[in-house]
């Protein structure tokens, strides 16, 4: 159970979490409707959207079984939002009754949802004398029962016949705080032991990975002002020396879709490299700046758009390009629930184009002989596997690597990626390297 503050009531809390859900629903990023919050609201929304829209299918049909005509948007948010974090008694946040009383004080105070206040209270009073019931009706309904949009369990089991749920079950489940550690500051076993002496618990992964036994603030980290890790997943851990792999000293790079910055610092960790940081958006460049700062890495950054290099390159080709593309971002739902509630089917093909102009005007950028790396955090092939063999079907001068390809969350063994072992579990990514031919 959660400890409300005095400073912040729960009936705050549950209103500023049905406000989050609801402008994901109107197409905002669940990450920049939580920015928007006061900083005060933030931890306690953020924590509850978080299991909304984990449960958010659950609650829809819940909701549709309650109700003969679903309530006014802000009011039907405020409505699923308490269904989501009622439902299932073992992982409910607070007292149930509780959760509805001050569900109602959250519409009670808000002036567009008086009037619906007693309607909510008699649903949700309604729920709870019929639960049982009324959660074994919905077990039946497939996004109740996987919490993601139909579209998007038809697509897995198209794509993935043998997989699809495991992919689900990752999919809902909670991603591990992974570090990769700076080795131009320190080697994995002495950060291990840093750790250790602060009493947080870790284990190992490949490469310069470790993951934590349980998250912790950043600020906890032993050195991390003092840029000695990063927090990065283990699957974008591999993008840096997937490049790198065959490339001379020195090269010349290009990050094409450089914010945050982790990959970025990643390069500049391993590589003496000349590495030009490019993004379209001024402010996520900043955050560019402050992680290589904080890492004591340089690079040179620029504001430009990788589709057109006109704007912004000088002409000198590149040894090695990074391209890691917009994407659904479908996966890494588990670290972005609200992903799943944010996309809609349409959106893979308008990506698929996004993605196939990046690559079409990156590619006369690379040297003979240089390589590119692209890569997405999606597990759909349009955006993966599907993207590449369009683009060598349209290339002759491009060669496929071996590279690992879709990359998908364990436990699940697929000819496409290899079943990560407890200590080293990582998101869903695809990584394709190509290498342009000499003519």
């Amino acid at each position: 159970m959660h400890v409300r503050s005095a400073a912040q009531p729960l009936w705050q809390q549950l209103q500023a979490t049905a406000g989050v859900v609801l402008a994901v629903q109107r197409g905002q990023s669940g990450t920049a409707a939580l920015e928007a919050l006061d900083p005060a609201q933030r931890p306690g929304a953020q924590a509850l959207a978080f299991q909304v829209w984990r449960n958010l299918g659950r609650a829809q049909a819940l909701r549709d079984a309650l109700v003969e005509r679903r309530p006014p948007p802000a009011t039907d948010a405020l409505l699923c939002t308490a269904l989501a974090l009622l439902w299932d008694p073992q992982a409910a946040p607070y007292d149930a009754h509780t959760l509805v009383n001050q569900a109602v004080q959250a519409l009670k105070q808000g002036a567009s949802g008086r009037a619906h206040a007693s309607f909510i209270n008699a649903c949700l009073r309604r729920f709870l004398r019929e639960q049982e019931a009324l959660v074994a009706a919905t077990n039946s309904n497939l996004q109740a029962l996987w919490n993601h949009p139909v579209w998007w369990i038809e697509l897995l089991q198209s794509q993935y016949p043998g997989h699809w749920q495991d992919l689900l079950h990752a999919a809902n489940g909670r991603a591990p705080m992974t570090l990769r550690v700076n080795l131009r500051k320190c080697t994995v076993a002495q950060y291990l032991e840093q750790l250790l002496q602060a009493g947080i618990e870790a284990l190992a992964g490949a490469g310069a990975a470790i993951y934590l036994v349980r998250a912790v603030p950043v600020n906890q980290l032993p050195y991390f002002a003092q840029g000695w890790v990063a927090v990065q997943d283990a699957a974008a851990q591999l993008a840096a020396p997937l490049l790198l792999e065959g490339l001379g000293p020195r090269p010349r790079i290009l990050d094409a879709c450089a914010a945050p910055g982790g990959k970025t610092a990643h390069l500049l960790d391993l590589a003496d490299a000349q590495l030009l940081a490019l993004d379209t958006d001024p402010q996520r460049l900043l955050r560019v700046r402050e992680n290589l700062e904080r890492m004591g890495l340089q690079a040179e950054l620029r504001q430009g758009d990788a589709a057109e290099p006109a704007q912004w390159w000088n002409g000198q080709l590149f040894d090695g390009i990074l391209l890691d593309a917009p994407c659904t971002a479908s996966g890494i739902v588990r670290r972005h629930p609200d992903v799943r509630w944010l996309r809609r089917a349409t959106d893979i093909a308008q990506l698929a184009a996004q993605q196939q102009r990046l690559l079409e005007a990156l590619w006369p950028l690379l040297a003979p002989g240089g390589r590119l790396v692209y890569c997405t955090c999606s597990l759909f092939a349009a955006e993966g596997s599907g993207q590449i063999s369009r683009f060598l079907g349209r290339h002759n001068d491009a060669h496929a690597l071996p590279a690992p390809g879709h990359m998908l969350p364990g436990p699940v063994q697929t000819p496409f990626g290899n079943r990560p072992t407890p200590n080293e579990d990582h998101d869903s990514f695809f990584y394709a390297l190509l290498e342009k031919r000499h003519r």
